[in-house]
């Protein structure tokens, strides 16, 4: 039987008769209809149907998405939509055209279309559909089409789930526990749903008299009690995240809903959304060693960054195009330096894990080629080529680095840097500007904006200027060895004195094959090697394997010129190798290196990755039904 969970938990408590004030008043256009079923499962296939009333005469078009909320690249859903029909409101058969691959256009109506049509979904994560006999994992945007420009409407939509299948979803309930709505389009694209005997573990957050429910949903393998322990977590990140802004984000209808899916078909990924997430991993929680915490805690910081601290170019959100920003640097990037962050404050993570996190990614942007070629502006910009974006022909991979890392890196200078040159600022300081400019209000930003914020919380421009100049619209980053020395953590050389060579090449025919493009300034690209040739021989001896590899580097040092022979594209071809020193860093905790803490470290290191002070309040418990 389906449970009626979802609407005991929203708007029939008297958090969400708390918090309706805040919803905007739904339109008075009749309302949208959509109908979901799953008669085959074990084929991934679902029939749906939506009905329009009230059309005004003349064509519509009905589409399907070739976006989705919390992705930038084009994804085709209309290719699994199939079986495509329409009636009128009488039941009469109608004629439908089609003229493109996403859209199908009704000519002439009495009023009333209703379009039938089955889907086939076979992917589970934040972008796609998965229907199979254990779940329906459900992204609307490639679940469902609509009329264009009805994109004001109230949609109700009824589920016919399997039998056991409870229903998750951030949708508002109705007395029917298996029929729910969206205040218009845009709220419905951005609300997934999972159907599913999942197990529910809930508690509350408060924000002075207004209470909400903080809700994990998971579809998974695992035991009682590895979710009992994974929803503990869950509550201890999601306190220091509340700290960072103050305040929990005002989730719509008195809930947020995390919908996990740890289950072997399933593909990892995380989807924020405006009061809930997809997180998902083949892995068990068990067998992840709960590392799914990460992903949870990144997820939820966009509920105020990027669900309300919203860049401009992304309000509202166009389903027809991919959707672009310069300014996923904080939207991603600042999520990235904190879901980790947070994780460590709640005591969720080994110090020495944290540290090792983040030598990583530092190290990878210290040492990426691709700063170069732009700063985090115009990497957040390619996004449309990168996010799950699919294409055939080959890519320059050294002229692009994520977002993701990028801006987590920024969040660390501008985090150290403050704490630094202004010593009752962090970066939390800066979060909360944000929120108070954009998020409360929900006032879209601009990427002049985030610059003006960082004057005002400083009350320096000039140090706001310079930031910005230096480190956003450029690609420049600062000194981070006396920024990490506040809080007592070394950066230095990972392997000092080691030859380098650049990509690490390996065992191929008959020699060793370059298996990813060279990197500009490393000695294989300026010896004019890359991607896919053979190194035949080095100093006049053939190398077989990787280990030969390795081993012909420690014999060297850097400066070392080295003859080498490699074919390239049918042709043999002799250069000159000059190794250099292997430029990766790494990041050491003083105490690792027999360096004693100073008390001046301790104390900075306590307060950027110790404990925010949080109101402990009962654990999370499971759902009755």
């Amino acid at each position: 039987m389906t449970a009626a969970w979802a609407l005991a938990a929203t708007a029939l408590t008297p958090a969400a008769a708390q918090n309706a004030a805040t919803a905007p008043p739904a339109p008075t256009r009749a309302a949208v209809e959509f109908d979901i079923a799953f008669p085959h499962p074990e084929h991934h296939e679902a029939q749906v149907s939506v009905t329009y009333r009230d059309l005004e005469a003349g064509p519509v078009r009905f589409q399907m998405a070739r976006s989705s909320p919390g992705r930038y690249a084009l994804h085709e859903f209309a290719k699994n939509v199939y079986s495509v029909s329409a009636v009128d409101g009488a039941g009469r058969p109608l004629t439908l055209s089609r003229t493109d691959p996403y859209g199908w256009t009704v000519p002439t109506h009495d009023g009333t279309v209703t379009v039938r049509y089955t889907l086939f979904g076979d992917r589970g994560d934040g972008t796609y559909a998965q229907i199979d006999p254990t779940h329906a994992h459900l992204n609307i945007p490639a679940t469902f089409l609509w009329a264009a420009g009805q994109d004001d409407r109230p949609i109700r939509v009824r589920f016919h789930p399997a039998t056991g299948w409870k229903i998750a979803t951030q949708l508002a309930p109705t007395a029917d526990p298996d029929v729910f709505t969206a205040r218009d389009l845009q709220y419905f694209m951005d609300s997934p749903v999972e159907m599913s005997a999942f197990d529910t573990r809930s508690w509350s957050v408060t924000d002075g008299a207004k209470r909400y429910t903080i809700r994990l949903t998971a579809h998974h393998d695992g035991s009682p009690a590895d979710l009992d322990r994974f929803a503990a977590m869950a509550q201890k990140v999601v306190a220091q995240q509340i700290a960072i802004f103050g305040e929990p984000a005002p989730y719509d209808y008195g809930s947020y809903t995390f919908l996990a899916d740890y289950m072997p078909q399933i593909s990892g990924d995380g989807m924020e959304h405006r009061n809930s997430t997809v997180i998902t991993m083949p892995r068990s929680l068990a067998a992840a060693n709960f590392a799914q915490i990460q992903t949870l805690s990144h997820e939820f910081f966009h509920s105020w960054n990027v669900e309300r601290i919203r860049p401009a170019e992304l309000e509202p959100f166009d389903f027809t195009r991919a959707n672009a920003t310069p300014s996923l640097w904080l939207a991603e990037g600042f999520t990235q330096y904190y879901g980790p962050l947070a994780v460590v404050r709640a005591g969720q993570m080994p110090l020495d894990d944290y540290i090792a996190q983040l030598s990583g990614t530092l190290n990878g942007l210290l040492t990426t080629p691709a700063r170069r070629y732009g700063g985090p502006q115009e990497m957040s910009l390619r996004a449309p080529f990168v996010d799950a974006a699919q294409s055939i022909d080959p890519t320059n991979a050294n002229i692009f680095k994520s977002y993701y890392p990028y801006g987590a890196v920024l969040a660390l200078a501008l985090d150290l840097e403050l704490r630094q040159s202004f010593p009752k600022l962090t970066l939390d300081d800066y979060m909360r500007q944000l929120w108070r400019n954009h998020g409360k209000p929900e006032r879209s930003y601009r990427p002049d904006d985030l610059r003006i914020a960082l004057a005002q919380v400083t009350g320096d421009q000039a140090f706001a200027d310079r930031f910005f100049t230096r480190s956003v619209t450029g690609s420049a980053l600062p000194d981070f060895a006396p920024l990490l020395a506040q809080a007592g953590l070394t950066l230095r050389p990972a392997h000092p004195g080691a030859a380098w060579a650049g990509a690490l090449p390996a065992a191929g025919d008959g020699g060793l094959t370059i298996t990813t493009p060279t990197a500009p300034g490393t000695p294989l690209y300026d010896a004019g090697l890359d991607k896919d040739d053979v190194i035949l021989s080095v100093d006049g001896r053939p190398v077989a394997d990787a280990q030969g590899w390795t081993a012909l580097l420690a014999a060297h040092k850097p400066g070392d010129r080295l003859p080498i022979a490699y074919r390239q594209r049918g042709g043999e071809r002799r250069s000159e190798l000059t190794l250099i020193a292997d430029p990766d860093m790494q990041v050491i905790p003083n105490e690792r290196l027999g360096q004693k803490l100073t008390p001046a470290q301790t104390r900075f290191r306590r307060s950027w990755l110790g404990p925010r002070p949080v109101t402990p309040g009962p654990g999370p418990v499971a759902d009755a039904s």
